[in-house]
């Protein structure tokens, strides 16, 4: 039973990291893999293996069919960060068990390797405010930066900055609460830099930074 009950409407910051800090995502390909994973297993219903779909065929977006509402993300070498919003009490647990399992078995097939790829059940925290929530979709839209990592990665920044409304993440959800993309954008970079440097005041963020090295 996990310490953090995931009930329908609340939002959650849910993290991982490689088994033994090892990387999950060693190219572009991988990252495209694990985001087709989080489009596709989002649904109700059971959708067996990515093999069984055309890799072409785009996931309902539908909330009413979805898991779970993808806030924003961010993927990075060895590990990865997501906020999510449940949408059925327990849907964040099913959701996470499908990409864990549906991307290990890739990972582990396309470089000949078995075991465990991710370090244990997958973390989670709840946002258990609106302020928390802005501030920390800052922290995981820019989290490459606060790893000071140049190399590969994927995240929902640039979604965030583009106009469109086509996208993986229900972003209106934090940019509704902003003038414009770039009113959001100053106040996320703002954000970052007071996360690192009054870390004391964002202990959770702090120990993630421990972890995560």
């Amino acid at each position: 039973m996990r310490k953090t009950p995931f009930v329908s409407g609340e939002y959650y910051h849910i993290y991982n990291r490689g088994v033994d800090k090892r990387t999950i995502f060693s190219q572009k390909h991988d990252l495209d893999r694990f985001l087709k994973c989080m489009i596709e297993f989002n649904n109700v219903e059971p959708i067996g293996s990515l093999y069984q779909l055309s890799f072409e065929k785009h996931g309902n977006k539908n909330s009413k069919s979805n898991l779970v509402d993808i806030v924003c993300y961010c993927l990075n070498e060895n590990h990865f960060h997501l906020i999510l919003r449940c949408l059925k009490d327990n849907s964040i647990s099913e959701y996470m068990k499908r990409i864990g399992g549906g991307y290990a078995n890739y990972f582990n097939i396309k470089y000949r390797r078995s075991g465990a790829l991710f370090q244990g059940k997958f973390k989670s925290r709840h946002i258990d405010s609106n302020a928390y929530l802005t501030h920390l979709s800052a922290y995981v839209n820019l989290n490459n930066k606060v790893h000071k990592n140049n190399g590969l990665y994927g995240s929902s920044w640039q979604e965030y900055l583009d106009n469109r409304q086509n996208g993986l993440c229900k972003k209106e959800i934090i940019l509704k609460q902003f003038s414009n993309s770039i009113d959001y954008k100053n106040f996320a970079e703002e954000s970052l830099g007071n996360i690192l440097e009054r870390k004391d005041r964002f202990r959770e963020m702090e120990t993630l930074l421990l972890e995560e090295k």
